[in-house]
């Protein structure tokens, strides 16, 4: 064992420094949320940032990549969340570090590079290691016992061990089809006085022998039938766990024990006053603060759907375990700093966002030790009357929808003597957990098969533009041709169309030649470098091999360029006026509008809104050109240029100066600022827990606004009578009127209802010594209804009493009972009786309550029912 110690950011800056020097390409991490790829719900490998390319649907300027890669395991297939803080090294976020070959080395280099890094780098002893390979793999067994020399006994063959063929540990797959192929697997020995057996072993699940470092052979394409063909460039895909390794460069056995945690288990410490620190309440708090933190900074807001739900669980686990620790006041947020102290200079991202991930999880916190106290209200109502077994579905109920853990359902039961039903909530635990698989299940979709070159896109240049049909499409199939009256999709050697992506729409157009005609409706990304047009064959027979024109809908692809161009300068806005947390959340730009989703915790104000407007506008009337520079990532980082959230970026972008504001951008704008014309907004409201959108219009749709409002302006002077200059006063004066007319009547109602009361005092009946009237009170509102209550309490003394008013076929109900009655007769009660008769329900308290009721034929028969009601209970 090596005698110099390696710390976690040693053990990262090492791992790319070697990979370097072996000629590969240092990729920075991707966020948590896989950019452009449905499919995934967060980002849980190195390789999921190059899956385009192990697919062949994108590609790199390199063919060697190293990187150390954040990742997420706590939703959906990948989930490692209940199993953090009672395991050495679970965790719902850790790094992973890999390199990767696409098309380039193979199985030699990959291992023989992995056992140099290991053995004469980072100096683990070569007798404390082994390997495992898929057991058909011949050449990866005589790569470990013939060239790197491991004693035949520690290279482990895995069979097919998962229930059918290619079913192993140790082969890989992509997908149920796709790339695939054997992997190799090195493990640590931590030795005999650790238990657990070798991998293969009947106790491998043991703790002893620890895999360190996943090295897969991607080598062939799995077919639908369940054959494997060889792919014409294997792949090499490794992915090592930095925590793990950590753990064994710095002589520990659990991750928790390393600098990294020990630094943030410190503090959880500190947080919560727990001095223990070998509390696994702190391990969990330390865990789940990485990756609530790093979710935060990637966009990710806590909600009740979807990535935020998970986001949610983990702060909620997280402030539950302080909970435990008898922290019963906000403490998870104050964390934040210090995860940026450990981990700021590998992730510039967490120290730029320090301020907000701070302020999320405190509002986030805050909400949950109000749901803490529900939570345990609920429990009370439920384990009052002397239960002795808590229902599942209630504790259940309480985990899945108030996100009140089960284990502290169950304390609070044990202190009261009482069973919590663990059956029945494991079954409601286990379909939640089925549904979720069945959700998060990766499923590729190769959508049309295109195996051919790319082709260029000109319509940055041209709208128009002669080209040929290289390929064609009816239902997803391949054809020769599209007759008339077929729909289909039409590959152009070259084209001026530009593709859905970035938010903007694909565009319009025709394909035409002498005789045909081809309608396009969408454009859509085949691949990375082709695009298929989407539409019908209105005219003539479209074959393979046509030349046609290519010509784009010049007035939706203006007017879509139009708000995509101001989305930028709005994007700035957004910025300068409410803060640099803003980030994208998501966007549509077509014709009509732009829609630009964005991170804000508050709705915008008139003010607000206004001055958005006017910093638009302002850089509309600078009329400044743009400009788009093409260059390599790293260049344009660089230069200052926002990367937009979500959006998944190559090595070549595109920089897009518009006005003041330079964003990475493959859209469609303006030659100038001025072009756009005119910015207006439109709607401005909230999608989601965090996350506000905006829409807005330009050019001939916001002039269009524009005269409408001018019109309805317009028309309400007409009615008003007033000039457009003097609508505001006279509409104010009006609305005093109304005011002022509303008072009057509420008055006329009031005195009309209390002579009317003078009137009722003679109808009342005596019921055992206690005044009972039950009568309609014509015209009259709530109001009119309790202020005559209140009259007739007065005059009778000793009374139960229900008035009604009808207006149309609702009812409106009024009980009451003086004060020296309630102990026999209550209101709440009494009202009650009377509104199930006419179609409704009402409360109050035991001297006064309303009710409602949607029946007002019944209304007669039910007040001549009240005195025999009172005469029942006194």
């Amino acid at each position: 064992m090596s005698t110099r110690t390696f710390s976690v950011a040693d053990i990262r800056k090492t791992f790319l420094e070697f990979f370097a020097a072996k000629g590969h390409t240092v990729v920075a991490s991707s966020p948590l949320v896989p950019g452009n790829d449905p499919t995934l719900m967060f980002t849980n490998s190195g390789m999921v940032q190059f899956k385009d390319v192990f697919l062949g649907t994108d590609k790199r300027s390199y063919v060697r990549a190293a990187s150390v890669q954040t990742c997420l395991r706590a939703g959906g297939k990948h989930n490692d969340l209940e199993n953090v803080g009672y395991t050495a090294r679970h965790h719902t976020f850790f790094e992973m570090l890999g390199n990767w070959s696409f098309g380039d080395y193979f199985k030699r280099e990959s291992i023989h590079w992995g056992w140099e890094l290991l053995t004469q780098v980072y100096g683990l002893p070569a007798d404390k290691l082994l390997a495992t390979v898929y057991h058909e793999d011949d050449e990866a067994y005589g790569i470990w016992t013939k060239e790197i020399g491991l004693p035949p006994e520690r290279v482990i063959r895995i069979g097919d061990n998962k229930g059918g063929k290619y079913k192993s540990d140790n082969f890989w797959m992509m997908a149920d089809t796709g790339p695939c192929g054997p992997c190799s697997e090195i493990f640590y020995d931590h030795g005999p006085h650790i238990p657990g057996g070798p991998p293969g072993s009947p106790d491998e699940d043991g703790d002893r022998f620890i895999e360190i470092w996943n090295h897969v052979f991607m080598q062939f394409d799995m077919k639908e039938d369940g054959s494997v063909v060889p792919l014409p460039a294997p792949c090499v895909d490794t992915g090592m766990g930095l925590e793990r390794l950590a753990a064994i460069l710095q002589h520990v056995h659990s991750n928790y024990e390393i600098d990294l945690f020990e630094a943030l288990i410190r503090a959880a410490g500190r947080e919560t006053g727990t001095v223990d620190l070998a509390n696994p309440s702190l391990k969990v708090i330390a865990d789940h603060i990485r990756a609530t933190a790093f979710l935060v900074a990637d966009g990710v807001i806590p909600s009740n759907e979807g990535r935020g739900y998970v986001q949610r669980r983990i702060i909620r686990r997280a402030i539950r375990h302080g909970y435990k620790l008898g922290c019963k006041t906000p403490f998870f947020h104050k964390l934040v700093a210090d995860l940026v102290a450990q981990m700021g200079d590998a992730y510039p991202k967490l120290r730029e966002q320090q301020e907000r991930i701070t302020e999320v999880l405190r509002v986030e916190e805050e909400r949950f030790f109000e749901t803490l106290a529900h939570g345990m209200d609920i429990l009370d109502a439920a384990l009052a009357g002397g239960a002795t077994v808590l229902a599942g579905d209630v504790a259940f109920k309480l985990h899945d929808t108030y996100g009140f853990p089960l284990d502290l359902t169950q304390d609070v039961a044990r202190e009261r003597g009482v069973e919590v039903d663990g059956a029945a909530f494991d079954a409601a635990m286990q379909q939640q957990k089925t549904q979720a698989r069945a959700a998060g299940k990766f499923k590729m979709d190769r959508a049309l098969e295109y195996t051919g070159a790319g082709h260029d896109f000109t319509g940055y240049e041209r709208l128009e533009e002669s080209a040929q049909v290289v390929a064609l499409y009816h239902d997803g199939a391949p054809v020769q041709q599209l007759i008339e009256g077929q729909s289909g999709v039409v590959v152009l050697s070259s084209t001026p169309f530009y593709a859905e992506s970035g938010g903007q729409v694909g565009d319009q157009g025709v394909l035409a030649a002498q005789g045909l005609q081809f309608g396009v409706v969408d454009t859509q990304k085949i691949r990375a470098d082709v695009f298929g047009h989407h539409g019908t064959q209105t005219q003539g027979t479209l074959r393979i091999g046509d030349t046609v024109i290519a010509r784009v809908d010049t007035q939706l692809r203006a007017a879509t360029v139009r708000n995509h161009s101001a989305t930028h300068l709005m994007h700035k806005a957004l910025r300068e006026v409410l803060g640099s947390h803003v980030q994208q959340k998501g966007s549509l730009v077509n014709d009509e509008r732009t829609r630009f989703d964005f991170t804000h915790n508050a709705p915008l104000s008139d003010a607000q809104i206004t001055e958005i407007e006017r910093l638009v506008n302002q850089e509309i009337l600078a009329n400044e050109g743009t400009q788009a520079r093409v260059m390599d990532i790293e260049s344009a980082q660089k230069t200052g240029a926002m990367m937009l959230f979500g959006e998944k970026y190559g090595e070549t972008v595109r920089v897009l100066d518009i006005g003041t504001s330079r964003e990475l951008c493959g859209g469609t704008h303006v030659a100038r600022t001025g072009d756009i014309g005119l910015f207006k907004i439109v709607a401005e409201g909230g999608v989601a827990a965090g996350v506000r959108r905006v829409e807005g219009i330009t050019g001939a749709n916001a002039l269009a606004y524009v005269q409408q409002l001018e019109a309805t302006l317009e028309s309400a002077a007409a009615t008003l009578k007033a000039p457009l200059a003097e609508v505001q006063p006279r509409l104010a004066q009006v609305l005093e009127q109304v005011r002022s007319l509303e008072k009057e009547l509420a008055a006329l109602k009031s005195r009309m209802a209390a002579s009317q009361g003078d009137e009722l005092v003679n109808q009342a009946v005596d019921v055992k010594g206690l005044k009972v009237l039950a009568a309609q009170l014509p015209g009259a509102d709530a109001r009119a209804l309790r202020e005559t209550m209140d009259k007739l309490k007065d005059k009778l003394k000793s009374a139960a009493i229900v008035l009604a008013a009808v207006d149309g076929d609702k009812v409106q109900l009024a009980a009451g009972v003086t004060a020296d009655a309630t102990s026999r007769v209550k209101a709440g009660e009494l009202v009650n009786f009377v509104a199930g008769q006419v179609g409704g329900k009402g409360g109050g308290k035991a001297d006064m309550a309303m009710a409602g009721g949607t029946d007002a034929a019944a209304l007669p028969q039910a007040l001549a029912s009240v005195a025999a009601w009172v005469q029942e209970r006194v």
